[in-house]
Formats: structure tokens, C-alpha cells, sequence
């Protein structure tokens, strides 16, 4: 049997370790956040192939309107003057901190030699310049055939 006095202590006693269960677990460490998902590594464009100067040179050649220069002195020389395209300097000149194959595209002749475009190839990529000697400027090449083509439109009238 249970005493009288020993039940009036056992609901005291339930409580104070409810209490002191719910203190504990209050005072638990918090876990520690889950990590971040890890950022996916930077995707790298592929780096553009390095361009020849001989790849250079022959960009320009198979530009259509160099084609169409060359064909047209062939002609009118009866073959004794050629297009060519030459390198101007050897050190790549720098624009917009990209460097480029300095080149001209050439009327050759046994007695002289008539510039008739200058270009800048890029070392690396596909990308193109035209000097425009008027404003002393380079032109894309989408520019530079816009203003030939406007050329050809006014010598037709």
C-alpha cells in the first residue's frame, strides 16, 4: 500500500520531470543547416581556335569580292597582274584589346604594286575589319559590303 503521504509528492514529482524533460529538450543544439547546394562550376565557352596568318590570308581570298577584284584584274590585264593579299606589318595590331593580322588585299603588277583594301583579320575567331581610309575608322564587314553595294547602286545611275 501506498502511503498518504507519498501521493500528494507523486503528482509534484511527475510535473517537475515533465518540466525538466521539456527544459532539456529546449536546450537541445539546434542542428546545423544543411549545407548549400555546391554552385555548378562555371561554364567555360570553348576557347576560340588561334587563326594563321596563312588562315588569315586565305579568309580574305575567299571573300567574294575579293574573288571578283581578282577575276576582274585577270581580265583586264590579259593576265599580267594578279591579286594578292599580303601582310602589312607582322606585329598584330590591337583594337579593343583583340589582336588582329594586319593585311591587304593587292593589285600586283611587274612595275608597281596598287593597294586596293586593307583588312584586320582576327588571331582568334572569324572576325573581319575593313579599313575605311575616308574616316580613318575600321567597318565591319557587314558595313563595308552596305557601303560598297550603295557604291555599285549610285555608278549604275
Amino acid at each position: 500500500m501506498i502511503s498518504c503521504g507519498v501521493l500528494p509528492a507523486l503528482p509534484r514529482l511527475l510535473a517537475v520531470s515533465v518540466l525538466a524533460a521539456a527544459a532539456l529538450a529546449g536546450c537541445k543544439e539546434k542542428p546545423a543547416p544543411a549545407p548549400a547546394p555546391a554552385a555548378p562550376p562555371p561554364v567555360q565557352q570553348p576557347a576560340e581556335p588561334a587563326v594563321t596568318r596563312d588562315q588569315a590570308m586565305a579568309a580574305l581570298l575567299a571573300l567574294p569580292e575579293v574573288k571578283a577584284w581578282s577575276a576582274e584584274i585577270e581580265k583586264r590585264s590579259h593576265g599580267k597582274a594578279h591579286g594578292a593579299v599580303i601582310e602589312d606589318d607582322p606585329q598584330p595590331r590591337m583594337l579593343n584589346g583583340r589582336a588582329y593580322w594586319q593585311l591587304s588585299f593587292v593589285e600586283n603588277r611587274t612595275d608597281r604594286v596598287l593597294r586596293r583594301e586593307s583588312f584586320l583579320v582576327a588571331r582568334t575567331g572569324n572576325d573581319i575589319l575593313v579599313e575605311d581610309t575616308e574616316t580613318d575608322s575600321m567597318l565591319s564587314l557587314d558595313d563595308w559590303r552596305r557601303g560598297i553595294h550603295k557604291i555599285r547602286l549610285k555608278s549604275a545611275d
